[in-house]
């Protein structure tokens, strides 16, 4: 039996009609030249011939009783490949919008509880000789990144004749993870461990709040403006995504003394500030902007991670102030994390960021307060060679997250290759412009590269995210 850790049951226990809680991603593959013309065709019934299954892709929850919800994992004996495993067409002219609309329609669908929790649509009809495959698996069962890890799995560094499946299971380690001469004392040493953790937690929060309330860099919860990213949602949802060179936005960042992750964000709060500006629904203060922060991973699936929370500094016009705000609000949140175990970590996302935006669900809650925070950004490391499925090349490879209640847009980088994979999933009737964040985004970064006065603060540390 395996039980659903608290942070996952709460990303199922959280999910409506309006509020689906899966993550996705989104890959475009070029075909080899000389292709038969049932290439797609072919390969979807190859695909349906890999029956072995990883332990991921069986799982459903169960419930013990109506009242206790979702508390466990039960395995599936019997997936049925045909219904997860789906071989789509896009309509003429086969152009990337075509895609886009294609996924964001079914991103914004259920995944069905009574089966494992994930979907595979390979898709044929893209023009440039090319075609695509959109994933989505449930958010209980994989962060942003153990899902890279996954996919990693079905992909090669060369055009290779063997086929693997997503869903295949992964090499077999061939040492054990704990020796077997001191298999009788680890429980009794993790107990230990867990209890000094336990013990720590209040302190951690106290000094935490201390810190957060000290200084005028930090991010507090509810600290937020209500715009107009943080309406009610709906279930619909629009995606757009775009790549940008990794070098560009390495030289800007060096350029600062900041971090890649300090120039993500700072494009974002640039994108952000003209989209609102443009709908006149820009706030007097600065937006705050969850930042998931990856944990050190213990096992090989559900969700390791937690959130930091830092000011965008969009009440600022010039864009060379604005990222150094920005920089030192990540600071201040990376000194609440220093010398943190996981569990300290884990508990100060829940209460921070993670928490606030879960009971966000309960009606009346998100218009009665401000929110915890105004959007979601999230940096994900990728790989940094370009990679092959079988015999396609892998052109982009696009994350495709999901907004919450009461934060209607996410924005989640990956890097891939020499770029910066942007991939924008948002509430459809809340942000429904969402294809003009893509052109903010080039102008903001456009602003910090053509800046005149920019001077080199001291560099900050890095943060990796997930």
């Amino acid at each position: 039996m395996t039980f659903i850790s608290p942070l996952d049951a709460m990303f199922l226990a959280s999910e409506t009609r309006e509020h689906p809680m899966h993550v996705g991603g989104l890959h475009i593959f070029r075909l080899p030249e000389g292709v038969p013309a049932d290439y797609l065709q072919t390969l979807h019934r190859q695909l349906l011939e890999c029956t072995e299954l990883a332990p991921m892709y069986r799982r459903k929850p169960a419930w013990p009783g109506p009242v206790l919800g979702a508390l466990r994992w039960a395995d599936d004996a019997d997936v049925d490949l045909e219904y997860h495993v789906r071989l789509s067409a896009l309509p003429g002219p086969g152009r990337v919008r075509e895609l886009l609309v294609l996924v964001s329609r079914l991103h914004g669908s259920l995944l069905d509880r009574h089966r494992p929790l994930w979907e595979f649509h390979l898709i044929e009809g893209l023009d440039d000789n090319r075609f695509a495959v959109y994933v989505k698996v449930h958010h209980a069962l994989t962060d942003g990144v153990n899902a890279v890890r996954n996919t990693m799995r079905m992909l090669s560094r060369e055009p290779t004749g063997v086929l693997r499946a997503l869903w295949s299971p992964g090499p077999r380690r061939t040492v054990p993870l704990v020796a077997p001469a001191a298999a009788s004392i680890a429980p009794l040493a993790r107990a230990g461990v867990l209890a000094g953790n336990m013990v720590g937690v209040l302190p951690t929060l106290a000094r935490a709040a201390v810190v957060g309330v000290r200084n005028p860099d930090a991010a507090l919860p509810f600290s937020a403006p209500m715009t107009v990213l943080n309406r009610p949602l709906t279930g619909a949802r629009r995606f757009a995504s775009q790549s940008w060179s990794l070098e560009r936005i390495t030289v800007v960042a060096k350029r600062y003394g900041a971090t890649l992750n300090d120039v993500v964000l700072a494009m974002c709060s640039g994108a952000l500030r003209e989209y609102l500006r443009a709908e006149d629904e820009l706030p007097s203060k600065s937006l705050v902007a969850a930042v998931p922060v990856a944990l050190r991973r213990t096992d090989g699936d559900g969700n390791a991670v937690t959130m930091v929370l830092c000011r965008l500094a969009s009440d600022i016009s010039d864009p060379a102030t604005r990222l150094r705000s920005i920089q030192a609000s990540m600071v201040a949140a990376k000194e609440t994390m220093r010398g943190r175990t996981q569990l300290q970590l884990s508990t100060i996302g829940m209460l921070t960021s993670i928490g606030p935006s879960g009971i966000n669900v309960i009606p009346g809650f998100a218009a009665s307060v401000p929110p915890p925070y105004n959007v979601v950004i999230s940096n994900v490391p990728g790989p940094r060679e370009r990679l092959f499925w079988h015999a396609a090349s892998l052109e982009a490879w696009y994350p495709v997250s999901m907004p919450i209640e009461g934060q209607s847009l996410n924005i989640t980088v990956l890097s891939y290759g020499g770029n910066l994979e942007f991939g924008l999933i948002g509430c459809r009737r809340n942000v429904a412009h969402l294809q003009r964040l893509l052109g903010h985004l080039e102008d903001s970064l456009s602003a910090l590269e053509n800046h005149p006065t920019a001077t080199t603060p001291k560099a900050a540390s890095g943060v990796t995210s997930g």
